[in-house]
């Protein structure tokens, strides 16, 4: 809606998790640069765990991006399987047909039969589950046999686990103590600190195709913060709505007005309680200008 008026060739702030808008600074380059020296060893699992909102399902869409040829790559975006789900999910990512009929043992020949074969043309086999705290228990022991398939000298599998911090309650269970001590190596997403959101903004609005002096007054992007916690999410949802409203008023500057009228049409935002903006504040802005430039349009006509 704004893109035209703002000189964007994207949306800056979509919450797709689009890799090109992947922030390299802080805790997500280290995340991702651990990620690949863990995959490198050869062994284990990896976790990383972060709360709502932090970057998971990104970080891990930016990991397989990121991984070279010879590594195979296996996604499940929906881990809340039961265990035979799980293996036809496995074989299916591992490209290999299978009949519905298919029992538990077979599901797994197959499986193994193919990562023996990855791995004698020289490729390793990388899993990514996503949303991993959703996963079943009886899931997650199942995931640690599938684990179990190797040669003398190396596993056939590696698996990243990327998670809420629900996880880890799951993984104290004594039923999946075993699971707990393969993660070998364990990653969590912290928020952003105030100096890096302010970079993460202007990298999005740079990635984007933003050319233009200041668009966030300081004020702003300090409320702005105040209001994020740091999140990402949050931080993605305000700005947007912030550069809605800034539109809709026909202004070029993102203040702090316009913050507070994204803030309050947030429900996980909150930065002044004694603030009873309309809820629909910022669409009614947005209504008004467009309004205004129809009858500029039909004056015209």
């Amino acid at each position: 809606m704004y893109l035209e008026y703002f000189g964007l060739n994207e949306s800056p702030f979509s919450l797709t998790p689009d890799t090109g808008f992947f922030f390299s600074y802080g805790h997500y380059a280290d995340a991702l640069n651990t990620l690949l020296v863990a995959l490198k060893t050869g062994e284990g699992f990896i976790k990383v765990t972060g709360e709502v909102g932090t970057g998971k399902t990104l970080l891990c869409r930016k990991l397989l991006n990121t991984l070279d040829e010879d590594v195979v790559t296996a996604y499940i975006p929906n881990p809340m399987l039961t265990p035979y789900g799980l293996l036809t999910a496995v074989a299916e990512e591992l490209g290999i047909n299978i009949d519905r009929h298919y029992g538990h043992h077979q599901l797994l020949k197959m499986i193994f039969g193919r990562l023996i074969q990855f791995t004698a043309e020289g490729r390793r086999v990388v899993l990514c589950m996503d949303e991993a705290q959703a996963m079943p228990i009886e899931t997650l022991e199942s995931l640690r046999l599938l684990t179990n398939l190797e040669t003398e000298k190396n596993k056939l599998l590696q698996v990243v686990l990327f998670a809420q911090p629900e996880l880890n309650e799951k993984l104290n269970r004594q039923e999946i103590r075993q699971l707990k001590q393969r993660i070998t190596f364990s990653y969590t997403l912290a928020p952003i600190d105030r100096a890096g959101m302010v970079s993460y903004v202007s990298h999005r609005l740079m990635t984007a195709g933003y050319q233009g002096g200041e668009l966030f007054s300081l004020p702003a992007l300090q409320d702005l913060y105040k209001a994020s916690r740091g999140i990402p999410r949050l931080i993605n949802i305000l700005s947007h709505k912030a550069m809605l409203a800034s539109y809709g008023k026909g202004e070029r500057l993102v203040t702090p007005v316009h913050m507070q009228m994204a803030i309050k049409d947030t429900e996980d935002a909150q930065l002044y309680p004694h603030l009873h903006l309309h809820k629909g504040g910022i669409w009614v802005a947005v209504s008004l200008v467009l309004a205004a430039l129809a009858g500029m349009l039909v004056q015209s006509a």
